[in-house]
């Protein structure tokens, strides 16, 4: 086990490094000035050349990336052009709310999704297998941006049953410690503050899950669907054992691990494109930070931006290949 970690982590370098080359390169491909986009329009030329100095822009392509590549390695990620301030200071507040987000969204696509996708093959060509499955192929099929406004304008202007954007409600103390709201508000005993987080979190979070929701009910349907006809289950029935005991027990459990493996790519997936969701409900999570140091033209921020979730989403992966062997005991990883 411990020697193939090591081989992947080894296998996450070439990987970082193409990624990093791609970000760079196309960022510096995109039509655009940052020097102009910060001093603006109604700036003469001898004003944007000395600022392109002083942010580098003006080296040789070849000698920014090293230059970002070899900041990035001592851990320093750079300054925002537009704010000043250290990528590092931005992400370490930006990226909890991200990660919240996509916990819940992916929390509730697996718990709805697994169950929807076990009923679905146990009860094969029956009306709930065809409604769950129409309906997963429309949560593939519906774009998460019109399903947001949709629910803005259903469960907040309509019914006000929900807050329409932000993370917390106007008037609301919570004394942060880890930037995760709901495990401060737990860690602080602040149950308002939990109720008020936990609310906010719903529409953001079901908006982000309903495609890896439908995704994973899919896989699941199909997994057990060819794990029900195996001769072990046929046995197991036939001993009498109570069918809670054959599906979950027996059938779920050999079915799982492709199911695992889409739930691992998706939260990945979740970590990295929930900018719609995010600009949608105005979270303030890395998402839409990026969004809009993209429209800013800021480099610094977007580039390091891709790295972190870069290797966020190739060890998510990491950890999905290690829980491989709690589903399956046989796997061995010489």
């Amino acid at each position: 086990m411990f020697q193939y970690i090591v081989r992947r982590l080894v296998m996450v370098i070439p990987v970082l490094i193409g990624v990093s080359i791609i970000a760079f390169s196309i960022l510096h491909m995109i039509p655009g000035d940052p020097a102009r986009s910060i001093l603006g329009n109604k700036v003469n030329e001898a004003q944007l050349e000395q600022l392109r100095e002083e942010l580098g822009l003006n080296d040789p392509y070849l000698v920014q990336y090293g230059s970002f590549v070899a900041d990035t390695l001592q851990g320093d990620l750079g300054k925002s052009v537009k704010s000043n301030n250290p990528v590092s200071e931005e992400l370490k507040n930006r990226l909890p709310a991200t990660v919240e987000l996509s916990l819940f969204a992916i929390t509730i696509a697996t718990v709805i999704g697994v169950l929807a996708g076990v009923v679905a093959a146990v009860k094969q060509y029956s009306w709930f297998d065809n409604i769950s499955m129409t309906g997963a192929l429309f949560g593939v099929s519906m774009p998460i941006f019109w399903l947001g406004l949709m629910m803005i304008m259903l469960f907040s202007v309509t019914l006000n049953w929900l807050p329409p954007s932000g993370r917390l409600s106007t008037g609301v103390e919570l004394q942060t410690i880890t930037n995760f709201y709901l495990l401060d508000s737990v860690l602080t005993w602040n149950w308002t503050a939990f109720k008020d987080a936990f609310i906010h979190l719903i529409m953001p979070g079901v908006a982000l899950g309903t495609i890896p929701m439908a995704i994973i009910a899919r896989m699941t349907r199909s997994s057990m669907l060819e794990v029900m006809n195996q001769d072990y289950i046929r046995t197991a029935n036939a001993k009498g054992l109570a069918s809670y005991l054959v599906i979950f027990q027996h059938a779920l459990k050999n079915a799982f691990l492709p199911v695992l493996t889409v739930i691992g790519l998706q939260f990945g997936f979740l970590l990295g494109g929930a900018v719609l969701t995010e600009t949608i409900f105005s979270w303030p999570g890395v998402g839409r930070y990026v969004l809009q140091s993209i429209l800013g033209r800021d480099y610094p921020v977007v580039q390091s931006t891709i790295i972190v979730i870069a290797v966020m989403f190739v060890f998510i992966n990491l950890i999905t290949d290690v829980l491989y062997k709690l589903f399956d005991p046989r796997i061995r990883y010489d």
